[in-house]
């Protein structure tokens, strides 16, 4: 077979964790937000910026919206993604009604949205524990500029039949991807943020079970159609820590065997998770974060969560399946991400290897800088 021939009966995606333009990163950016936060240590969110510089060096401003982005847009167009899809963890919105009793609340200007289009992105996730921030008005926004902005959303709505419906998109006159969202609780996710019938917010699963299995597999089988690649987006878990529960292992199993999801895109983790391929299928249990402004906080630098990854899984369009998933390794300075160090890919390829061996999975630094996942087998589903 041509290698035009194969790359016409394959698809590559991009996809990535936590995408987070809010707080210290809306800043540095051509329009600024009001930089008051109501966190218990922190009252400016230009106090991120300056947290930064301390750690990394003077940042000029206002940077141009592409800054955030360093080296790493050439990255996207080497690998030629038909899809980029990403978590964003931060609302859009001029709303100053900061969602009572939490901690901390991420905000982006709309008017600096074009941070996003200049990375081309097509898909941004938004059932995670920061889009009703700035409360459900904030979300109403978020929705809008996005949507005027070209940029699909899914996992968020006016509506909890809103918020179930996937982002579409047509690959061929026979085939679509379809991207859905959903978050579970244990990320972090407000009460009272899920929609309902009667009020807008966030598709959320009350718990990792067999009813939510049968929930989402009822949304999608109401929404596929024959030849339709199905991407299951995930906000789940804690923020730290490389354990891969029983519960969600045997969750994202039963999303591939049960609900008939052809990737489980998992995030909430501020680093990379391990992976599994289970029948075939692409398990990325928890992608880390590409971006964020945590640059000079101290706590869990054993995990590096400076650093993280670009995933572009390649998938057969006919069988559904990983044909093979390649990675880039990046690296967060100066409120911008970079492609990583070799020293750096050479630390994540073995820390995750290390991670990821349970799953009959491991990761091979190339030549070229990149990463390659291995995999020798499934694993046995869990009853």
């Amino acid at each position: 077979m041509s290698i035009q021939a194969a790359a016409a009966n394959t698809l590559t995606l991009f996809m990535c964790g936590d995408v987070m333009t809010g707080r210290g990163i809306d800043q540095i950016l051509p329009h600024p937000s009001a930089p008051e936060i109501y966190e218990p240590y922190v009252s400016s969110a230009y106090e991120y910026v300056e947290l930064a510089e301390r750690a990394n060096g003077r940042i000029d401003k206002p940077q141009s919206f592409s800054y955030i982005w360093g080296d790493i847009l050439p990255e996207l167009e080497r690998h030629r993604p038909a899809i980029r899809i990403a978590n964003l963890e931060t609302a859009v919105t001029t709303s100053d009604e900061a969602w009572p009793g939490k901690g901390i609340h991420y905000r982006m200007h709309p008017r600096n949205v074009d941070c996003l289009t200049a990375a081309a992105l097509d898909c941004c996730v938004l059932a995670n524990n920061h889009t009703l921030d700035w409360s459900r008005e904030g979300l109403a926004e978020t929705l809008r500029v996005l949507r005027e902005a070209g940029i699909k959303t899914a996992g968020a709505g006016d509506r909890l039949a809103d918020a179930c419906e996937p982002a579409r998109f047509k690959l061929s006159d026979r085939q679509r991807l379809l991207v859905f969202a959903c978050g579970s609780p244990d990320s972090g996710i407000g009460v009272g943020w899920e929609a309902t019938e009667y009020r807008s917010g966030l598709w959320v699963i009350d718990d990792l079970n067999a009813c939510a299995i049968e929930q989402i597999g009822r949304r999608i089988e109401s929404e596929r159609r024959r030849g339709d690649i199905v991407v299951m987006s995930l906000h789940w878990g804690g923020n730290w820590g490389y354990e891969v529960t029983r519960e969600q292992q045997r969750f994202a199993h039963q999303l591939i065997d049960k609900a008939g999801i052809d990737i489980v895109h998992g995030h909430s983790s501020h680093h990379p998770r391990p992976i599994e391929v289970y029948r075939g299928k692409l398990i990325l249990y928890g992608c880390g974060d590409l971006l964020n402004d945590y640059e000079g906080i101290g706590g869990y630098e054993r995990y590096r969560s400076e650093l993280g990854l670009m995933y572009f899984p390649e998938i057969d369009r006919e069988t559904h399946q990983l044909v093979r998933l390649t990675m880039s390794p990046t690296c967060i300075r100066r409120l911008r991400v970079n492609l990583a160090q070799r020293n750096d890919a050479q630390w994540l390829a073995a820390t995750l290897s290390r991670e990821c061996a349970p799953f009959g999975t491991s990761l091979r630094l190339q030549p070229d800088g990149d990463l390659a996942l291995k995999w020798q087998h499934d694993v046995e589903a869990i009853a």
